[in-house]
């Protein structure tokens, strides 16, 4: 995901910051335990389709 895009992006709940996951494809928010998925490089920013972060993801926050 390129740099810039990704610098500009907010969380749609919160307006936070967003960390990427490379690994599983998608852009976590820490502050609401919530990962937004990265369809064919195009972030999908709907808190209807982000999964819940679990326990143990939301303590290693890299």
């Amino acid at each position: 995901m390129d740099k810039k895009l990704l610098a500009m992006l907010a969380c749609p709940v919160c307006k936070g910051d967003l960390k990427l996951n490379e690994a599983r494809t998608e852009l976590v928010c820490y502050q609401d335990a919530m990962a937004f998925p990265i369809r064919e490089g195009i972030p999908v920013m709907l808190s209807s389709e982000a999964r819940t972060l679990s326990t143990d993801e939301r303590l290693d926050k890299h």
